[in-house]
């Protein structure tokens, strides 16, 4: 069993807190871990570490502060197999989710190394006769990211290195239930050289997080999390005056078009809601069927569901892990229990599954209910479990109007071959990240990260330039030098 340690000043230290948090493996149910629950106390040393470092910092040229963002991706390329396999140990996904995962928080750090030009300002001559002005950008200071359980080596470097990049000293925060990924994580880190207070790590739960919302050193806030969570952050944050940018949850629609070809749109549909056991917040959770696509999609998805092989992310042959907790696993069941009582069809139902060799895992499978309506409360609540609702439309536009009536707007996509539909789509789609043809529409790392209504509060999202941008501050500067001020050669 491993005792997780914060990163602090680049030394790992023990939380002043006494307060230790058990890590299970969510396949089998052992603890694997144990972290300590950080107080204000540690947050405001980690702070003043970072105020301090940020003065040197700062002034390192950006040339220099991206070869140790170098140095990390070659670590994390060097690592990347054993990295997965703990983010399987302890968040429960397949291996190859896992290394996927780790795929494309590394390409965030291919990203921020082109940092030279990425934040590049702009300069005007003569906007006055004889006067200049420039747009420059700067660091904010120490800024903090609050990070979920269910992507624990992607989600961190969604903004770890945009933020050291710009100039900016970090902290990061990560899920209590995952701490082990980001401690190794900072092993990489260690190893790369970040000059001392540059990168640093709090472990923690409530108190931790609102011990970074509330001190003034900090000056911006990234968070990812339930739209409930994520509300709060932002409000305390900005309340603060705090830069926030806070990722919520999601319920994301799919239509399923007549003239989508079933085979293909079942098989992307299928991992997109039962992939990392639906907890995700890019998985498909309601797909919308228009016209003669209900009868054949809803045999092929129940099919599909029926067959996938549920069990340890570790083992041979397995297409689906655990969910992470017994308590996420009842609340799932729970909604299912729900939705059963309103007079959902249940086409294939994932309660109750076990796995052999595995008695104590938060074994949820994949479940598809059919006959959901919009009134109905799986229509609406964000589930975070590998559970696919149908619904049916007769035509494209009322198949909008039901992924538009919707609180959240993380994520839409259509399956179909007609261009005209998929034009209109995008054209119509309430959503910041619209998938054509596709199952997961994760941008990549040079694309931000684009939550709409509550599934985002904020102005600038993660990743790509909108990362550059929230973790800087222009400057304009406006200057005249009279020639008569010059001295004649």
């Amino acid at each position: 069993m491993t005792e997780i340690r914060n990163y602090i000043g680049n030394q790992w230290a023990e939380a002043i807190s006494a307060h230790q948090v058990d890590v299970y493996n969510p396949a089998s149910g052992e603890v694997i871990a144990t972290v300590a629950s950080s107080g204000d106390k540690d947050v405001a040393r980690a702070v003043d570490v970072g105020t301090t470092a940020f003065r040197e910092w700062r002034e390192t040229p950006v040339t220099d502060r991206i070869q140790y963002l170098f140095k990390l991706k070659m670590l994390l390329e060097e690592h990347l197999e054993e990295i997965a396999k703990i983010i399987t140990t302890e968040c429960g996904k397949t291996l190859a989710e896992s290394r996927g995962e780790l795929r494309r928080g590394i390409e965030n750090v291919e990203v921020a190394c082109g940092m030279p030009t990425l934040m590049q300002g702009y300069s005007n001559e003569d906007i006055a006769s004889g006067i200049d002005e420039h747009m420059i950008r700067q660091p904010l200071g120490v800024v903090a990211a609050i990070t979920p359980f269910n992507f624990p080596g992607m989600i961190p470097l969604w903004f770890l290195p945009y933020a050291v990049a710009t100039g900016n000293c970090f902290i990061l925060k990560p899920s209590e239930r995952v701490p082990m990924t980001t401690a190794k994580l900072f092993c990489l880190i260690e190893q790369a050289g970040f000059p001392a207070g540059v990168v640093q790590l709090v472990n923690g739960g409530h108190e931790t997080v609102n011990a970074l919302l509330d001190h003034p050193g900090v000056r911006a806030i990234s968070f990812v999390g339930s739209t409930a969570v994520a509300k709060l952050v932002y409000q305390r944050a900005t309340a603060n005056g705090k830069r926030a940018q806070c990722q919520g949850g999601a319920k994301n629609p799919v239509i399923v078009m007549p003239d989508a070809d079933i085979e293909t749109t079942t098989r992307i549909m299928a991992d997109s809601a039962f992939g990392c056991a639906g907890q995700r917040c890019l998985a498909a959770s309601v797909a919308v069927t228009v016209g003669d696509a209900q009868r054949s999609f809803a045999e092929s998805i129940a099919e599909a569901a029926s067959s996938r092989p549920v069990g340890y992310g570790l083992d041979d042959g397995v297409a689906m892990g655990p969910v992470i907790t017994p308590e996420s696993r009842g609340r799932i069941e729970s909604i299912i229990d729900q939705g059963e009582k309103e007079g959902v069809q249940l086409l294939v139902d994932g309660r109750g599954g076990a796995v052999s060799g595995y008695p104590g895992g938060n074994w949820v499978f994949p479940t598809v209910l059919d006959k959901v309506t919009p009134q109905s409360s799986v229509a609406s609540t964000e589930i975070f479990g590998p559970v696919l609702s149908l619904m049916h439309a007769a035509s494209l536009d009322e198949a909008i109007r039901l992924v538009n009536d919707r609180a959240y707007g993380n994520m839409a996509c259509l399956f179909t071959s007609s261009g005209a539909a998929a034009r209109k789509f995008r054209y119509e789609a309430d959503a910041g990240n619209v998938g054509i043809n596709i199952g997961v529409a994760a941008p990549m790392a040079f694309f931000p990260f684009s939550g709409w209504n509550e599934s985002f509060f904020g102005d600038l999202h993660a990743q790509g330039r909108h990362g550059v941008e929230f973790y800087t501050q222009t400057k304009v500067v406006v200057e005249r030098w009279p020639r008569e001020w010059s001295r004649t050669f």
